[in-house]
């Protein structure tokens, strides 16, 4: 166990696994993150794991392996229970107070999962948080680039985190996946975004909507229409970062590359990079990611959209030198024109690409 000071009462959390080879990797991680800040226990000893629940148990989280697992420990006082299961199924059922997790995915993405669906119970760390802006771009159009934005910021509302949604286009074009598509038709709105002062967000933020996750409405008209400069995203992003009113602020960005978006990608914490299997779209990633300083770097994720294993995929194709590593595939959705954000957070895929960004 990890002991702390007195005082404030610390989460309790419990990694149970036969294989500590495993294990390690996690407690580790646990450790760095929140050190002194929860009171932690790993177990690797299958007697001394029952003979512990063999009698009542309070923790906030317990992380178990299939083989640990027993049905009875949902009787125990236990927050959150997470069950590390080895075969990975699209779908499975589950018993209702029990979070499966695939063992053999990243550690940084089962901890952020963990830590995600937890954010209650470890509250000292999700109060200190900054704000994160996650940039979520392509090299290409039809990739799918606002559906994948769009279902992490519901996927990450889900998960207790505030977000704004915003829509960086010149041209927008995300309304038709809203409940109230309509745009901002208010004069003092428009002009107060001309001004685009430091505090442009608290200007404005009057007319920001909520269905699932905030979001700013559509303009009504294209930027070089309202004489409105691209800069001004930048200002609202920043002026909303400093409100500390959100958790994340997931910016769409259309495919523009020029000075504008090297600006967006440099005040980003995160960038997402959403790509296709299709060979115009690997390439088009490439040139993005030489004309790119970091692209390699922990900053960057590559997800793949719209993955169909039955079509040729030009990311594995030995005639294609791929610049890039993809860390999550997003399948093919059939019925995608009549799926809402709140059905693509749904799909275990997208909740993925949504803890790629925490």
């Amino acid at each position: 166990m990890i002991e702390g000071d007195g005082g404030m009462s610390k989460a309790r959390v419990i990694i149970a696994d036969t294989d500590i080879n495993y294990i390690i990797p996690l407690q580790l991680k646990f450790a760095e993150e929140f050190f002194d800040a929860i009171d932690l226990e790993v177990i690797s000893d299958r007697s001394y794991f029952e003979k512990l629940f063999a009698v009542p148990q309070k923790a906030d989280i317990l992380i178990v392996s299939e083989e640990l697992y027993d049905s009875s420990l949902q009787r125990h006082n236990v927050s959150n229970i997470f069950l590390m299961t080895e075969q990975y199924e699209e779908g499975q059922t589950a018993e209702l107070n029990v979070n499966r997790i695939f063992k053999y995915t990243s550690i940084k993405e089962i901890f952020s999962e963990i830590t995600g669906k937890s954010a209650g119970a470890l509250k000292v760390q999700t109060e200190s948080q900054e704000p994160r802006i996650v940039l979520v771009y392509s090299a290409c159009g039809g990739t799918g680039k606002t559906t994948v934005a769009m279902g992490i910021s519901a996927s990450l509302t889900k998960n207790y985190k505030r977000v704004l949604y915003i829509n960086a286009a010149r041209l927008q074009v995300f309304q038709h996946m809203l409940e109230n598509p309509s745009a901002i038709t208010a004069a003092d709105v428009y002009t107060k975004l001309s001004a685009s002062t430091d505090s442009i967000y608290e200007n404005i933020k009057h007319v920001i909507r909520k269905e699932l996750f905030s979001y700013l409405p559509p303009f009504k008209a294209a930027l070089m229409s309202l004489g409105l400069p691209y800069s001004v995203f930048e200002r609202i992003i920043i002026s909303a970062k400093k409100s500390g009113e959100y958790d994340f602020i997931v910016v769409d960005a259309d495919i523009t590359f020029d000075e504008d978006k090297a600006t967006l990608l440099n005040i980003a914490d995160k960038v997402l990079i959403v790509t296709k299997q299709n060979l115009s779209s690997v390439i088009a990633t490439n040139i993005l990611v030489a004309n790119i300083n970091g692209a390699n770097t922990e900053k960057y994720s590559f997800v793949c959209n719209d993955f169909d294993k039955e079509k040729d995929n030009s990311l594995i194709s030995p005639n294609v030198s791929v610049k890039f590593s993809i860390d999550e595939y997003i399948e093919h959705f059939r019925h995608y024109d009549k799926m809402s954000p709140d059905d693509f957070s749904k799909e275990n895929s997208i909740q993925k690409a949504a803890f790629l960004t925490i």
